[in-house]
Order: structure tokens, then sequence, then C-alpha cells
């Protein structure tokens, strides 16, 4: 999940509603927690942030320290532990027992686990169901080296003779999760080598370049004399690994075997005190005034680099999150409280009564508004903004951009449940009535039973006769009353009308994420009206029906039409709408289509401008 570099699209302080919400979605996730490993992973007194992803992940992390957790959708439904919090807390999961190095040397460089990798107890294959999180370890060490959901349960794997994969690995150790979110969460190369490996020539020649994951996995890989098809997939079954396993992978200025020297230091990885991982990286501990002056440089630097005047009016929130808290020095925390001002409403207003900046109270709701910037001002002319590496940002911009097409890839797919009228005829001809079908799947059930129960007429094929089960599968409940049920039914009626006796449902697929949703998939609506001043303004809603997100929709809409652009809640309805300032609907309508995939015939155009 983490192979490729994914730039976040925001990042900002957890409420005291939303620490609740995740403390309990974690408890929930994970029953071995206790409260002492809660406060361990999530100290009650430390900040926490969390990185929102164009690619839907939102990544939890102490401010200043690691990432603990990674929500893969957004939504809290498929949360998992870092690596890192494993190490803190090793029993928060169950783990996987690796044979040896020979598979290791792959998970650690981003391989799928297969089961013949697995080392099985004397007791037997411990119990597990499909989708289950379970964590990786190497032989007689505590520390895991990987985390991911298991693809079957224990006894699908059991009657499958232990063979295929286990566990679809969705993080491991030195991924990019690592530096992922502001490029900061590897404060420390050094330190993480001697925890993981303790081994002191790893570290030689100290590069941030290097990647430990390519150097071992990768590297590894391209070394293989039997590729297999399943290598090429991320996956490996050790049973066809080459005979001769002594591979030469050295890294870069080195006379080290590297691949086998990281499989054998993986005897030495140590835990770390859980309680250090969490404190911030700062290297003093700042004064009031301190702080005071470290919040006008970091505004000053938003102003000069990042913030512009097409983006204001804007939230004090957004400012904070989005501009001010990235200005800040590498590995060091910026927390308002510790300021002179403590709430950042009054420190913004101070700005305002200086005549940096112009602000409003937003009372209805309850924050401050930057208007203006004034960039003739003593503070701003006489500021220097510090120079960041370019090249570095655009990769970076590239690479993001890269995986946000490739989430564009959108399928739709119309399914159906069997209902209590047509439960007979499935469960007649051992179909699972718990199970979602196609259109074609259901008509190949009904006509099954035809077969099996023997109905097609004798004297006209293509007729069918109906007994009284299939009879109430089709028409029971749909015929008026004093209406004679019909005897028969032609076969080219017979598949549709077995279709519309099911509940409706539909999947949306969109790269990795997959949802199925009940009853039929509700359309895109664009609107164009206007407003005051003879303005026109775009709405947009029902995106989240294909899994687009608003807000990401929204700042992509900004930059491509120049305009501004609002995310707000539907009035008296579930979901998102967004507001784009402009009569844009038919260049919004392309934009659907051509860059996330929706079908035509999903978006509903109403036009209130044309007379």
């Amino acid at each position: 999940m983490f192979k490729k570099a994914v730039e976040a699209k925001s990042q900002q302080r957890l409420s005291g509603a939303d620490r609740k919400k995740l403390k309990r979605t974690i408890r929930d996730k994970f029953p071995r927690a206790s409260d002492s490993d809660l406060d361990i992973l999530l100290p009650p007194k430390v900040e926490l942030t969390v990185a929102k992803f164009q690619t839907r992940v939102h990544v939890y992390a102490v401010e200043g320290g690691f990432p603990v957790f990674f929500d893969v959708d957004g939504r809290g439904s498929d949360i998992f532990p870092t690596v890192y919090a494993l190490w803190m807390v090793p029993e928060l999961l169950p783990a996987f027992i690796l044979k040896g190095g020979e598979v290791s040397r792959y998970v650690i460089g981003g391989a799928d686990l297969m089961f013949p990798g697995i080392l099985v107890p004397p007791e037997g294959l411990p119990s597990f169901a499909a989708g289950e999180t379970w964590a990786v370890k190497v032989p007689e060490n505590p520390a895991p080296i990987a985390v991911g959901s298991t693809t079957m349960s224990s006894v699908e794997a059991l009657k499958a003779g232990l063979r295929g994969k286990a566990l679809r690995i969705t993080h491991y150790y030195r991924d990019l999760l690592w530096e992922s979110v502001e490029g900061r969460y590897v404060p420390n190369e050094g330190f993480l080598e001697d925890v993981v490996f303790g081994h002191p020539s790893l570290l030689s020649p100290p590069s941030h370049d290097t990647d430990l994951a390519e150097a071992s996995g990768e590297t590894s890989n391209g070394q293989q004399n039997n590729t297999k098809s399943d290598e090429a997939e991320g996956s490996l079954d050790v049973n066809e690994l080459p005979a001769d396993s002594s591979h030469t992978s050295t890294r870069p200025n080195s006379d080290v075997n590297t691949a086998d020297e990281i499989t054998a230091g993986m005897g030495d990885l140590k835990l770390p005190d859980s309680g250090s991982p969490n404190e911030p990286n700062d290297q003093h501990t700042l004064s009031t005034s301190d702080v005071d002056l470290l919040l006008d440089k970091c505004l000053l630097q938003a102003l000069h680099t990042t913030l512009k005047d097409k983006d204001l009016p804007i939230p004090g929130r957004t400012l904070w999150s989005n501009h001010v808290l990235p200005c800040r020095p590498s590995g060091m925390t910026l927390d308002i409280k510790k300021s002179s001002y403590k709430k950042l409403s009054k420190w913004l207003q101070a700005k305002s009564s200086a005549g940096l900046i112009s602000v409003k109270e937003d009372k209805h709701k309850k924050e401050v508004v930057l208007l203006s910037v004034n960039r003739k001002h003593a503070d701003y002319s006489s500021f220097k903004p510090e120079k960041r590496p370019v090249e570095k940002i655009e990769q970076s911009s590239v690479q993001s951009v890269n995986e946000v097409r490739s989430s564009k890839t959108l399928e739709v797919a119309e399914i159906y449940k069997p209902s209590v009228h047509v439960n007979p005829i499935f469960s007649s001809v051992g179909a699972d009535t718990a199970s979602l079908f196609t259109a074609s799947e259901a008509t190949d059930i009904v006509f099954a039973y035809v077969e099996k129960e023997n109905l097609v007429k004798p004297a006209n094929k293509s007729l069918v006769v109906l007994d009284a089960m299939l009879c109430d599968a089709l028409f029971k409940g749909a015929i008026k009353k004093g209406t004679t049920y019909p005897t028969e039914i032609h076969k080219k009626d017979l598949g549709q009308t077995f279709v519309s006796r099911m509940q409706p449902h539909h999947v949306v697929t969109r790269g990795n994420e997959s949802v199925v949703r009940k009853g039929a998939l509700k359309t895109i609506q664009m609107l164009t009206e206007r407003r005051q001043g003879n303005k026109k303004v775009t709405k947009l809603s029902g995106m989240e029906s294909f899994l687009i997100d608003a807000e990401a929709l929204a700042s992509e809409l900004q930059k491509k039409f120049a305009c501004s652009t609002t995310v707000g809640e539907l009035p008296g309805k579930k979901g998102l709408e967004v507001l784009v300032q402009g009569g844009v609907i038919d260049d919004l309508g392309r934009h659907l289509i051509e860059q996330y995939g929706v079908p035509k015939r999903f978006i509903e155009v109403l036009d209130k401008t044309k007379r």
C-alpha cells in the first residue's frame, strides 16, 4: 500500500471528540488492547495529528513522533496499527511466525505472505476468519515486521492444503509510510537501524536516500534466476525458491551481503522503550516568548510561500493545519496553547491589530476567518523566507498525480440479493441465499431449477410450466386479488421476471477500493442557478456514490476552474455538496466523465439559468 510516495493533501490536529472516537474504534477493532496499551499508543496529554491523502487513507500520529495507526478508507472500518505501534505493544495483534530468512527478506520488501512461508505450531494452525488483522514476526523475536489482513479463514486454508496467499500485506517496516507525511517520520535514521537490525555495518554509509526495503526486497527479487509469476504479483511461495539461497545482493559502496545480513539481523531486533517513542523531537524546551516568535516566523513563511491571495478568505483552522504547521522546523512541535495567546483566534486577532492581516469572526461557525494579507507591512517586507528543496517536492507531486490517476479507474456493476420470494428456488438448487448475484447468474439459477424439476413444456420447448414454488417466486403478491395466476411463462421472460423479484444492489470499485450498497445506484446531481447580483453558482452532490472524495474534488476544481469552491452538508439529507462559483456545469460534467470515469447516464443535469 505504501510502495509509492503520496503527498498528503492536509494535516491537522485531532479534536477532543475525534480523539475519543478514534480510541473507541481502536478498542472495538483490537480487543487485545488494554487501557494501558491505549495510553502508550495514544498518550493522554500529547497532541495527535491526522494526515489525509488523495487516496482516502488517513494516517494518525503522535505530533512530533511516529505514525501509530492508518485508516485505509478514512471511515474507521479498515484501520491498522503501524509496525512502530506494534513495537510498543507487541501483543496488540495475533501474529504469524515466519519459517526463516528466505521468507522475511521478501516480506520486508513488500511481498504478500503465502501459507507455505508460515511456521505452523505443533498444536496446529490457529483459528482465524477472513479479513482479520494479523502481524508478521520472525522466529524467537517479539517485534513484528509487517501487518496485513487475512485473505481466507483457517478452515478454508486447511481445505486448500495450506496453499495460496495467507496475508495481504498493507504495511511493512521501512516502507514509504515513514516518509509520506511531511517527510518527517524518520527523524533519526541511525536510531531505527540500531533498533531493528542491531548491526552497525548496515549504517555505513548513513544515507537518507537509501531505502532499506528496496535494498532488502526489490534488489533481492531482481537477482533471482528462477522468477515466478507469484513474485510478479508481489507474492512469494517458499516452495518455489531456488535450491541455492546464497544471494549476493549488496548495498552500494559496501562489501557486505545485504540480504543475508538483514535476515540475520532480524534476530537482534529489540523493542524500544514504551515511553520514548512518543516524546517530541524538540532539542530543547521552548519558552513562551520563543513559541510566540516561532508562531510569527511560521505565519510569515506561510504568507510568503504557500498562502496565495486566491486562497482567501480562509478559515483560521484551515490556515493553521494546511499552511502554518507545515512551515515549522523539521522535528519540532508547534503548540498554540504554549504561547502567550493560548488560542488561535486571539493570535490571529493580535496579528490583525498589528496590521499584518485582516480577519473577521464568523459567529455562525464560531471561528476567525482570514480575509486579506497586507503584503506591504514592515514585518512581511523584512522577512526572508527559507528555501525548500524544490526537486523533491516536484517529484513527490508527480508521483502523487500518478497515484491519484490510478485511483480514478471506476467500475460499476448491478448485482442482486435473493429475497423471501425467490429464496426457495435458490435453496432447491443448493445456492447460497446470503450471497450476491449478477443478473446472468440469477437467471442461471432459475433455469437450473427448471431443468431440475423438468418444467419445460414438452409440446412447446419455448414455454416453462409453473409449479407452485416457481409460480409463488414469480408472481405471489404481484398479482391483484381475484386475478388468475398464470400456469406457464415464456423462456425469454423467465429470467427478467425472476431477477425483478430480487433485492437490487450495486457494487462500485475505484482502484483498490470496492463498496457494495443496497438499492439502485444513485446519480450525481449538478445544478446551476443564479444568486444575488446575477451571479451563477454550480452545485454538485451525490459524488460519494462513486467513491469521490468531496474535499479532494473541491480542491481540484478550485485549481482547474480558477474559482472559489466550498464543501458543506446537504440541507436535510445525508451527504456533502460541493459549491462552485460560476456556471461551469458543462465543464464539470466533462471533468467527471474524463477524469473520474463516471458514466454519462449517471449524471443528472439541471440548468436553472436557461429560460
